[in-house]
């Protein structure tokens, strides 16, 4: 039997316009990317708890911290180690993270628009406010994190909260979700939104696995075109997104 698994032709579908009442952005591998903060983040943690760091980093990245904990050091899996344990992670390798390509230029216009988002993430809120204070980038009023929700991704619970609170709860609601891990993606398909998936931490297969509307490289060939209007809507043009072969 042959590969499974969809060819892949190129980064070059013509730029397409499409509108959203609200976007929901995940964080890590979506905005910023910390990766290598965060592999050395775990491993100072696996030597603390007596666990190789590449068995962490296999399964940890887009879940929260607290589901990785219960799988490989269930003692440690709590509240409070993991908040202390996060907290710590901007402030000893804030050096270590740099933004996504076009991420900034997005939020900007987002905000400077009126646009509703908010991200939605796996991290605590130490960890997204301190990498969002690294970095100088903006909070948004509505924060979604690992302590809003009883499951993490890729249970939908976070992004249907994000929905929530952009008052984007109901089913005539269209949302757009951006993204970087299968786990989130999944997430936010499963709540009922469109997914634009990155390319920044997965192999495209494995990001096309999870099911994804659209695939780009990067925020870059994301562009905000309009928002607020009489309808309130956001209209963003998406360019360069990925083109499959049959």
């Amino acid at each position: 039997m042959g590969s499974t698994e969809p060819a892949v032709s190129a980064f070059s579908a013509p730029p397409e316009t499409v509108t959203f009442d609200g976007l929901l952005f995940d964080m890590d591998g979506t905005i910023i990317d910390s990766t290598d903060a965060v592999v050395k983040h775990w491993t100072s943690i696996g030597k603390e708890i007596g666990v190789a760091p590449e068995v962490i980093l296999e399964t940890s990245h887009g879940r929260r911290s607290i589901d990785t904990l219960r799988i490989i050091a269930p003692e440690k899996a709590t509240p409070e180690y993991v908040q202390h344990m996060e907290s710590q992670l901007p402030k000893l390798y804030g050096a270590d993270a740099v933004e996504i390509p076009g991420a900034r230029s997005l939020l900007q216009d987002v905000i400077s628009r009126s646009a509703p988002w908010t991200i939605v993430t796996s991290g605590t809120v130490p960890l997204v406010t301190g990498w969002l204070n690294v970095l100088q980038l903006p909070t948004p009023d509505h924060l979604v994190t690992a302590e809003s929700v009883a499951n993490g991704k890729p249970d939908p619970a976070c992004y249907l909260l994000g929905r929530e609170r952009l008052g984007l709860g109901g089913a005539d609601k269209q949302v757009l979700v951006l993204e970087d891990s299968p786990a989130g993606i999944r997430a936010g398909k499963a709540a009922g939104c469109k997914v634009l998936a990155v390319v920044t931490s997965h192999t495209v297969e494995q990001v096309l696995s999870a099911g994804p509307d659209w695939v780009v490289k990067d925020l870059a060939s994301v562009r905000l075109v309009q928002a607020g209007g009489e309808d309130g809507r956001v209209a963003l043009e998406i360019r360069d997104a990925l083109v499959k072969s049959a």
